[in-house]
């Protein structure tokens, strides 16, 4: 069965009028040191291995630019796309474990598309355009299918062909895929990997020389349940 996905943030992100170089940690191990006042230590702390970023390695000032906003717009985004993963796994969850009518189904997704609503169209639409299309490679990474073939799937063909003309008009292609080894992608793959590492703070500090300011996210779970006929 097909994964269902954020299908709102997707849409919501498309209604927004809308380099290749990567950053490497340099190998080694945690350093400890002190400083010392006589025989007594009065400070004692330890130096994790640093960050080498691109900016002087072939990179120039706009493909810069354009990192440094790529970081600071994923920051901000992330987040979205790791609980639409959890909330993706509630819904499969439910749906094979409840649904065994297409009435059934049909009904769950549009409670859940509801809730969807209610949660994150202040917070989706508030997001830049840059933020929202960074968004859709996320939600792609996320479920393994291109925007223009979840909606498709879940709202029908000529709804999926509407959102790909609108997005055309704003030199969009939803029926692209996310792909980590080429281009904008490559760079989003690399920052997702430092994400999990949990190395994030540190290599966000090391470009803007400032902590990452953190995107709160209440809910986690979705309250939505399959309707049967005799409830």
């Amino acid at each position: 069965m097909k994964r269902i996905l954020l299908i709102l943030p997707v849409l919501l992100a498309l209604c927004l009028p809308a380099g290749a170089q990567t950053p490497r940690k340099v190998t080694g191990t945690p350093m400890q040191y002190s400083v010392e006042n006589g025989n007594d230590t009065i400070f004692r702390d330890t130096l994790e291995p640093a960050w080498v970023l691109p900016r002087g390695e072939g990179m120039s000032a706009r493909d810069w630019r354009r990192y440094y906003k790529l970081v600071y717009n994923f920051n901000k985004v992330y987040p979205y796309a790791l609980v639409g993963r959890e909330m993706m796994a509630q819904v499969d969850s439910t749906i094979a474990a409840d649904v065994t009518r297409r009435s059934e189904r049909t009904r769950y997704i549009r409670d859940v598309e509801r809730e969807l609503l209610r949660l994150f169209e202040s917070d989706i639409r508030s997001m830049t355009v840059t933020q929202g299309l960074v968004l859709l490679r996320l939600v792609d990474r996320e479920c393994g299918l291109s925007a223009y073939e979840i909606i498709r799937t879940y709202e029908g063909g000529f709804a999926a062909n509407f959102w790909q003309l609108v997005a055309r008009l704003f030199s969009q292609n939803l029926k692209m895929r996310y792909n980590p080894s080429q281009g904008e992608d490559a760079q989003i793959e690399e920052l997702c990997r430092i994400w999990d590492s949990g190395q994030w703070d540190n290599f966000y500090y090391s470009i803007f020389m400032e902590a990452p300011v953190k995107t709160v996210i209440k809910t986690r779970t979705l309250e939505s349940e399959v309707r049967k006929k005799n409830r």
